[in-house]
């Protein structure tokens, strides 16, 4: 193993807290404001630069004409991006939150499009911030159907959903639904009159698939919670991936840290790429962390009690297997060699698109950042179809403007007519997590910190595409419920990442023998560690994830702080 650098008693004195959070994104925002809350001395590290609320949002109240090419996505950008620039995200407007194609490669065994964002509040900044809980039936599902078992269930994680929904803000309709459990909300957006429509028919011809409206972390009505972070309603301007001066959306710059800040716990790190965490064999746990400046490459060391690593799915993985020490030779609490492997993603190849007769004497006004959506009826209660677990499904309805053509006074008046309703529908379909799907270090290739470049090894599966199949022919069957014509079915054919949800890797479980993590999610191994961001999932459900690891990170901070308390860490 390579020499790591020593330091002075006084250098050590100085870089120790309670409390170490890897990463300020979502779950690490959320670790940070948890931790500094009960009274912990917390260092945030965060690998990319400072980004403050208000302050770093450059392009947040620009108009179109104040961009060059009025915020499109530019040859310019896209040339030497080939990855980053398939996200939906990625403009003019907005490439300054994200990682280019050459700041950090890795190397892909088969196609995956790692969308990242290096700087404080990493993609809580980018994130589309939707938001479900997910039912009983998302962490019953993986044990009955044979490919993973949760050591938790939905009762163990439901007061920590109320506990972060509360300060988070998601607005929502309460549905009464087994499938999508109902959540502390404000209240929801409005479908238009043509979703309305649809929302009836589809439920009348098909008595188990509930269309109900998206559930979205925007502040619609601010609580006296959210009025206290010096957050507003959102606006409803769907420029999000800018950065929201008003704090209407959540995201850690808006809302965890500015909170932990005020505690005056926090210390927050930017430019500080981890390189691993130090295992003390003598200790038998993990004393701190090894950082590389971004910009000197000097190296440096933090400690504390307790670690969490919040870096997000693939950079946590990255961390821990790159954690090696005497004890650990394969990667931090890898005794079961598990580590890296079953990394599932959401499936989203699947979308429809049709015109639909709606009522030409009825528009809608401004713009909203959710839409219709239905939880999975396929395999909820028991196995139904040859394809095991199901997909959820989002769709809006809208109307354009007439395509006109020519110049002057006529053209103008064309252009002012509205068209014709059309209706778009995707799938959001859960994929497997299979020990072939893994990440893994590089053998012979580092990035400019000298640390292993990843390796990801992640494809679709024949389940996959029987589902695709599956969606295709219940998608249709909807739309034409509800009165659709014209009905195209299209298979993006995208390579797995480029749904932003993967998770795996450093998977939570009863057995050491086949998981990292326990019920709390701290490492069999090495107790005081513990890991909530993606890469703690079981397995993906059909959900989005966000929320999920919101509520187990508030959860397993409070464990640890009652175990720190106790002398047990």
């Amino acid at each position: 193993m390579k020499e790591q650098p020593s330091f002075s008693k006084t250098e050590r004195s100085s870089n120790i807290f309670d409390a170490i959070v890897i990463g300020s994104g979502i779950s690490g925002g959320w670790a940070a404001k948890e931790l500094c809350d009960k009274g912990l001395k917390t260092l945030v590290l965060e690998r990319g630069r400072d980004v403050v609320h208000l302050k770093d949002y450059p392009t947040a109240t620009k108009n179109p004409w104040d961009f060059s090419h009025r915020g499109q996505e530019t040859n310019a950008l896209t040339k030497g991006n080939p990855i980053v620039s398939k996200c939906y995200a990625y403009n003019e407007t907005s490439e300054h939150f994200f990682v280019k194609d050459q700041e950090h490669p890795y190397q892909q065994e088969k196609p995956f499009d790692w969308i990242r964002g290096y700087q404080v509040g990493g993609k809580s900044l980018l994130w589309a911030r939707q938001t479900q809980r997910w039912s009983r039936y998302d962490f019953e599902g993986p044990a009955r159907d044979g490919f993973g078992a949760w050591p938790i269930s939905y009762n163990d994680l439901a007061s920590w959903y109320t506990h972060v929904e509360i300060f988070a803000g998601i607005s929502g309709n309460y549905d009464k639904l087994d499938t999508l459990p109902d959540g502390s909300f404000l209240p929801a957006w409005e479908m238009n009159s043509t979703e309305k429509i649809m929302q009836s028919k589809i439920m009348q011809k098909f008595n188990n698939r509930h269309v109900v409206q998206g559930r979205c972390a925007h502040l619609t009505v601010p609580q006296p919670i959210h009025i206290e972070q010096n957050r507003q309603s959102c606006q409803a301007r769907s420029l999000c991936e800018r950065g929201c001066p008003f704090g209407g959306y959540f995201s850690s710059n808006a809302s965890t840290l500015p909170w932990a800040q005020k505690t005056g716990n926090l210390t927050l790190q930017t430019n500080a790429v981890v390189h691993s965490i130090i295992y003390d064999d003598t200790l038998q746990k993990a004393t701190g962390v090894r950082v590389i400046d971004t910009v000197t490459k000097k190296t440096t060391e933090y400690f504390a009690k307790i670690i969490f690593v919040n870096a997000a799915t693939l950079n946590t993985n990255l961390i821990l297997l790159n954690s090696t020490s005497r004890r650990f030779p394969n990667g931090l609490g890898n005794d079961s060699g598990v580590l890296g492997k079953y990394i599932a993603f959401h499936n989203y190849r699947g979308n429809l698109y049709a015109n639909i007769d709606g009522p030409l004497d009825q528009y809608y006004y401004g713009r909203r950042p959710t839409q219709p959506m239905m939880p999975n009826f396929r395999n909820v209660h028991r196995q139904e179809t040859d394809f095991l677990r199901g997909y959820m499904t989002f769709f809006s309805a809208g109307r354009g403007r007439v395509r006109a053509d020519g110049i002057g006074a006529n053209f103008k008046d064309e252009s002012c007519e509205l068209g014709g309703w059309h209706v778009s529908m995707m799938m959001q379909g859960e994929t497997i997590p299979k020990a072939t799907n893994y990440v893994a270090l590089s053998a012979d290739k580092k990035d400019e910190w000298g640390i292993p470049q990843l390796v990801t090894s992640v494809d679709y599966d024949e389940n996959d595409e029987k589902l695709l199949k599956d969606f295709f022919i219940t998608g249709s069957e909807m739309l034409e419920a509800a009165g659709c014509k014209n009905i195209i079915t299209f298979d993006t054919k995208q390579a797995p990442g480029l749904d932003i949800h993967e998770v795996g890797g450093v998977r939570m479980g009863k057995d050491p023998n086949s998981s990292i993590l326990n019920e709390w999610n701290q490492m069999h191994h090495c107790k005081n560690v513990f890991v909530t961001d993606g890469s703690c999932m079981v397995s993906t459900s059909t959900q989005n994830p966000s929320l999920t690891f919101m509520a187990l990170t508030a959860r397993a901070v409070h464990y640890a702080v009652e175990e720190l308390k106790k002398g047990t860490l």
